[in-house]
């Protein structure tokens, strides 16, 4: 009896066609369904995409169509990639009441079949959205998670590559919080093979000229460019989605920054926020608790505490 991996994309916009291209290259799907209100663009998305995977002649056959939200009913993953693109000089929390009325209408459709794997939440303000639709499920927060901080922590690691010349692969950190402007660089977590990153900086005259209030911002401007340039991002947010996916299905065990309920963990609770999570074939596991600074602490809490006040708003709608 072979088991057929399931994922099907509520969004077959930029975000949610990457995610499906990506699970169909690194052949981690075999079934793959796109939901969209458009319905025509969620077929002519299945197609365009299942001609990609005969022109490359991957190797991996994946089935790639349009659907309704039936085929939730025997699907191993789903993913939220629901929503319009972040326009110009907007953060992710302005997105907040158009999310919230297309997380309803996307609610009232749940709440019609029998889901019982796990949800991978992108759409934003995403860390709210996911939350927000967890507790109107009544879902266990294990199988109900976002990609958090992954986009923050990928743009983590290419901005230090870049400015110290190591190999990314070479460079362990991450970011936590809020997956918007609020985020924040956890620098008393992050190491190079294995040392602290501080500690390089004391040592290496060139590394000690850098600043860490400019490498932050820079983390936190990178989405914003992009923004401003081609007007939406799909690439990173896109490999962070399948990579967890692939976590998921493996069994991995993987250490990675996601967003999730906490339930005291960090101190905080009554919210949804980035921090570290072990992913497995039961979704998120655990939550790793770090020893952050005096500061890295007060960053989180007052990252959570924007977060919480939109849930607060979100269920008082």
């Amino acid at each position: 009896m072979v088991n057929t991996r399931k994922v099907v994309i509520v969004g077959a916009g930029h975000v949610g066609s990457h995610v499906a291209l990506a699970l169909i290259q690194s052949g981690e799907a075999d079934d793959i369904v796109l939901i969209d209100i458009l319905k025509e663009k969620a077929q002519g998305q299945a197609m365009d995409l299942d001609d990609g995977v005969s022109g490359a002649l991957c190797g991996n056959d994946a089935q790639i169509r349009a659907g309704g939200y039936e085929e939730l009913n025997d699907a191993d993953i789903l993913v939220m990639a629901f929503g319009r693109s972040r326009k110009p000089g907007e953060t992710r929390l302005d997105m907040f009441d158009d999310s919230i009325r297309m997380a309803q209408e996307v609610i009232s459709h749940l709440k019609q079949v029998d889901f019982k794997g796990i949800m991978l939440s992108i759409s934003n303000p995403a860390d709210i959205i996911c939350e927000y639709i967890r507790r109107q499920m009544g879902w266990e927060r294990n199988r109900c998670f976002c990609t958090g901080t992954s986009l923050e922590t990928y743009r983590l690691l290419r901005v230090l590559s870049h400015r110290t010349g190591y190999a990314r692969r070479s460079i362990q950190g991450m970011c936590m919080g809020e997956h918007g402007n609020s985020s924040f660089i956890v620098w008393s977590q992050v190491y190079v093979g294995g040392k602290p990153f501080a500690a390089f900086m004391a040592e290496k005259p060139e590394l000690a000229a850098l600043s860490l209030d400019d490498l932050q911002t820079e983390v936190k401007r990178a989405g914003d460019i992009e923004i401003d340039g081609k007007g939406c991002t799909e690439f990173g947010i896109a490999n962070a989605a399948c990579m967890i996916i692939s976590a998921i299905f493996h069994d991995q065990k993987l250490v990675w920054p996601c967003s999730t309920a906490l339930f005291g963990e960090y101190g905080e609770e009554n919210v949804a926020a980035g921090v570290p999570c072990v992913i497995g074939k039961d979704g998120m596991e655990g939550v790793v608790e770090v020893a952050l600074t005096e500061e890295e602490q007060k960053k989180f809490h007052d990252s959570c505490d924007i977060l919480r006040s939109f849930l607060d708003r979100a269920e008082g709608l």
